[in-house]
């Protein structure tokens, strides 16, 4: 079992008494009525006369003796309940049992008769008192502290990097974490729900590819004994989910894992969940009108408002949001003129002024994203789309008529966060392929940008791909928003974290 500490040591000799007195500290059966949300409504509903059994079980949370009775609260998934335990009600041998063998963190059944006591409180009035998980190790406990004169108290286990690696204890002591994956939850729900309306398929691609794509990012590499073969843990699901368009599926989307083998930051994680749709006959436009639906739809089921607060900031998911085309935004915020500066070296020039010191070599859709990410992005704290990017950045989107260096693309912003990417999606498989080329010739064989070219990917769109737009969502910023969560490690039950030396 490893080293235990003093505490540890005693409460293992409890969990030996507890069987010698005949009571088994995790017994394989378990009985229970009623959870304590519900105990609790049914004696509401009551008329308070009729005597209302109830079992339920739980986490012991707190333990108030007071000689031959005691006082103690336990909690389930649905919330807290007060226990009363009587010596004339429970027998003294069994109340010794307990004010001797159990303790706070202890999983308790509970069976007695509701009552409501004299400050109001709905309380057990305890019958029966069982063991079902004695707890081994004690759960850290909120501090208390007095700073000029006021009571402050702390939440327990509040070290950031400690929750994270024991995020079972994290949980089990703070009810605002529990309380924030169960809003990712309904955020999850809800998304599928909007989408799920709306006629699309959800569907499930593979993880592991033979070849990776649709997204600029760093795939991890792993090997399939068998077929002799390296594979790639997907870093997006849009290649995959455009075929199906071609199958004729005509509305898709997936809500899973992407993994792209990247730096952790606030915003990054290299395991995360995304969201994406596909929809054929639709634009760019259409998209856009759809996201801003689907986040506010979003945004009231899981929160109950599209106004959520953020670091003392009001933001309003209300749809319309504000769309701003990327030129513009740019030129307003750095009084860089894209159109003056047509080439990369120009622009690589004009940003030397500013007082950036770009590389050399630089692509023009690099220097422009590298604007955007200084100028623009900090500044779009209410939600804001951003649109008409730079086609050797944006390989899989569609160009703009009569203008072949911009592409029908858009991203959202929220806080100042990129929430998501879409497109007008690219259906012509030659222009496609050359593409493929531009960017292998263009980006070097380390950088991100640089799509491999999918042979098969190809194959499928020379069948015919219908007109369509697409977009992808990351849900953990989403729940990082409605939130108000300031890391994406927050918002991950296990986020990734460095080995402990």
């Amino acid at each position: 079992m490893g080293e235990l500490s003093e505490l540890e040591q005693i409460r293992l000799a409890k969990l030996e008494k507890l069987r010698q007195a005949g009571m088994e500290p995790y017994p394989t059966c378990v009985s229970r009525t009623h959870t304590t949300g519900e105990a609790i409504c049914a004696f509401e509903a009551s008329d308070g006369k009729t005597a209302l059994e109830a079992t339920v079980v739980g986490r012991l949370r707190s333990i108030r003796r007071m000689g031959k009775t005691v006082f103690a609260h336990i909690e389930d998934g649905s919330g807290p309940m007060q226990l009363y335990l009587r010596a004339d009600d429970l027998g003294p041998e069994r109340l010794a049992l307990f004010n001797d063998l159990f303790d706070l963190g202890d999983f308790v059944q509970a069976t007695g008769h509701l009552f409501r006591t004299r400050t109001g409180e709905v309380t057990l009035r305890l019958s029966d008192l069982r063991m079902v998980a004695k707890a081994i190790s004690p759960l850290p406990a909120a501090k208390e502290e007095r700073v000029d004169g006021k009571r402050i108290v702390h939440s327990a286990f509040g070290d950031p990097e400690a929750r994270y690696r024991e995020r079972y204890t994290d949980l089990a002591v703070n009810a605002e974490v529990r309380q924030v994956f169960r809003t990712r939850a309904k955020v999850v729900r809800a998304a599928r729900e909007f989408l799920d309306e709306r006629g699309f398929v959800e569907v499930e691609t593979p993880v592991l590819q033979p070849v990776y794509g649709g997204a600029a990012a760093h795939p991890f590499i792993t090997h399939h004994n068998q077929l002799h073969q390296d594979l790639y843990l997907r870093v997006s699901f849009e290649l995959y989910l455009k075929r199906l368009l071609v199958g004729g599926l005509e509305r898709v989307y997936e809500i899973g894992r992407d993994f792209r083998n990247e730096g952790v930051s606030f915003k990054h994680n290299p395991e995360f969940t995304m969201l994406e749709f596909y929809m054929a006959y639709a634009d760019y436009q259409e998209v856009m009108a759809l996201t801003e639906q689907l986040v506010a739809t979003v945004a009231e089921k899981a929160t109950g408002s599209t106004r959520i607060t953020y670091d003392n900031q009001t933001i309003d998911l209300t749809p319309p949001w504000a769309r701003h085309d990327l030129r513009t935004a740019v030129a307003e915020r750095s009084g860089i003129n894209l159109a003056q500066v047509p080439t990369a070296e120009a622009l690589r020039q004009a940003m030397v002024a500013l007082g950036h010191e770009p590389k050399p070599g630089t692509t023009r859709g690099k220097l422009i994203e590298s604007l955007l990410a200084h100028y623009v992005e900090p500044t779009l704290i209410q939600p804001t789309f951003i649109y008409d990017y730079p086609r050797d950045i944006s390989p899989l989107a569609k160009s703009k008529p009569g203008d072949p260096s911009t592409v029908e693309r858009f991203e959202a912003f929220v806080l100042g966060l990129e929430l998501c990417n879409a497109f007008t999606e690219l259906n012509d498989p030659l222009d496609q392929e050359q593409r493929f080329l531009e960017v292998r010739r263009d980006y070097q064989a380390d950088d991100e940008e640089r799509h491999p070219l999918d042979e098969d990917y190809l194959r499928a769109m020379r069948y015919g791909m219908p007109p369509c737009g697409g977009l992808g969502m990351g849900i953990d910023r989403l729940t990082m928003i409605l939130t108000g969560q300031p890391t994406i490690r927050e918002v991950i039950l296990f986020p990734l974290l460095r080995t402990r030396e």
